[in-house]
């Protein structure tokens, strides 16, 4: 059984994603009204390491809730890969009194909360990114925000494609996951879905079904292409070359990331973070915070980091029978 916790810290890392600052407040006015202390740890492990650590309250939360991003800022560390950082975090923690700590992040964040773990620092991970690819869980804080801001922003250029009559191929994120791709190919009825899960690098099946898209009287043609397979602009090109259609790439880019958390987003953050520190009260450590089958559920980390995820063969499917 861990240790008894009176003092957590609270860090986002990582890629931000919208519902960060949810999950937030939630950690700290949890925290709060248990009679915990918080402290709030800026740019995640990078300023950890640098001791950027502030007392948080449940004033110092209020009306974060609408906001994209993370008011603690987020940063990539990689001196906190190696043991020395890692023992460094540790003592730091010791130092500001904090035996817990709550991690909002990816699979690389968790990788460090189990680092913290192992050196006596009670610690929680709390799923927050925009590519859904953490295998665990069936949802992650920020996707339905993105999947939305997509979705949106593919209508507008679908408009101006229909009205010069020309291919696009517009490039979402999620890195090597393609979520964000498969979703959006559904929701705006995309004739071609790009999956780095399903990839096999052949361009003259992208050729073709433009051509086929032609033929059928289609005077427009919509490509969603993953992150993960990327290279939009030179496919573009190549695909302009081989058809004769004018084709366009548009990517989407970091605007995923932003905006103000849906509704669904607000709602599983908030119970995420309030999750997260009933487990520490509970003296668990080492655990992350999940939603599964339809429940929130938790799960020891280092289990959780070897589990595999991939694309749903039946929503892949019903992506392919859409578009013919």
């Amino acid at each position: 059984m861990a240790k008894e916790v009176k003092t957590i810290g609270v860090l986002t890392s990582g890629g931000d994603a919208p519902g960060m600052n949810v999950a937030i407040r939630a950690v700290v006015r949890t925290a709060c009204h248990k009679g915990l202390k918080v402290k709030g740890v800026m740019r995640g492990y990078a300023g950890l390491l640098q001791e950027e650590i502030i007392d948080k309250d449940s004033a110092s939360v209020s009306s974060i809730i609408y906001r994209g991003g993370t008011v603690l800022n987020t940063a990539r560390c990689e001196e906190f890969v190696t043991p020395e950082g890692q023992k460094k975090g540790a003592d730091i923690c010791h130092k500001h009194n904090i035996d817990g700590m709550v991690v909002i992040g990816g699979d690389g964040s968790f990788r460090g909360a189990g680092k913290l773990a192992e050196l006596g620092i009670n610690t929680i991970g709390v799923p927050g990114t925009i590519d859904l690819d953490i295998a665990c869980t069936d949802y992650t804080i920020g996707f339905d925000t993105a999947i939305n801001t997509a979705m949106q922003a593919i209508d507008k250029v679908v408009d101006t494609s229909a009205s010069h009559e020309r291919c696009s191929i517009i490039e979402v994120m999620g890195r090597n996951a393609g979520y964000i791709a498969l979703w959006c190919g559904i929701a705006n009825g995309a004739e071609e879905i790009l999956l780095p899960e399903r990839w096999n690098g052949n361009e003259q099946e992208v050729v073709n079904r433009v051509l086929e898209c032609r033929k059928k009287g289609k005077k427009h043609c919509i490509i969603i292409n993953a992150e993960g397979i990327g290279h939009s602009t030179s496919m573009a090109r190549r695909v302009e070359a081989a058809t004769g259609i004018e084709t366009r790439a548009t990517i989407l880019g970091h605007m995923q990331r932003g905006g103000s958390p849906t509704c669904r987003d607000r709602m599983f953050a908030s119970i995420m973070g309030a999750r997260a520190v009933q487990l520490l009260l509970e003296g668990k450590s080492n655990r992350l915070v999940a939603y599964k089958h339809g429940e929130f559920v938790d799960f020891d980390i280092q289990e959780a980091l070897q589990m595999k995820k991939d694309i749903s063969e039946e929503q892949y499917e019903i992506s392919k029978l859409l578009v013919r």
